[in-house]
């Protein structure tokens, strides 16, 4: 996937939206990409993490471990498709980040990578993607925060 397809992939994607083009172009630069398997995970809750994850292609589901007691298991908070971003929110922050859950690939899947410190410096090097960024990152925490309320409701 080269430059300019990564960055049709950005501009599918909603936490990018209202970014000029030749700033997503930018964005672009940092991205790599990466193609996981039906079953495979991006990542697995508990791990540390660095990286924001662009769905570009493909569908997979965010899951949370759970420890009740006597009841163990785990819930989908989340079902993901293209355009969508998941990852480590902290490093936007300039914090460390741990995975409060696990996100595995329901099919054939493509993700856009790009590294949480990296995306950070052109944040602070550029005050209209800062903005724009924290602003949809707002939009998107508020949507997972609603679907983790939903999960719990169905304990």
């Amino acid at each position: 996937m080269n430059r300019s397809e990564i960055q049709n992939a950005l501009e599918a994607c909603d936490f990018f939206k209202g970014l000029e083009k030749s700033l997503l172009h930018e964005i672009a630069g940092l991205g790599r990409l990466e193609v996981y398997e039906p079953g495979q995970y991006i990542y697995r809750q508990g791990e540390s993490g660095e990286w924001i994850y662009i769905i570009a292609e493909g569908h997979l589901y965010l899951e949370r471990a759970l420890d009740l007691g006597p009841r163990k298991g785990s819930v989908v908070v989340a079902m993901l498709g293209k355009g969508k971003v998941l990852g480590c929110w902290s490093t936007l922050l300039g914090k460390s980040h741990k995975y409060m859950c696990s996100a595995a690939c329901d099919k054939r899947t493509r993700a856009i990578a790009v590294k949480g410190s990296e995306l950070r410096a052109m944040m602070l090097r550029n005050a209209s993607i800062g903005f724009h960024v924290l602003e949809n990152l707002c939009l998107t925490l508020r949507e997972r925060i609603q679907g983790v309320y939903g999960a719990m409701e169905r304990i």
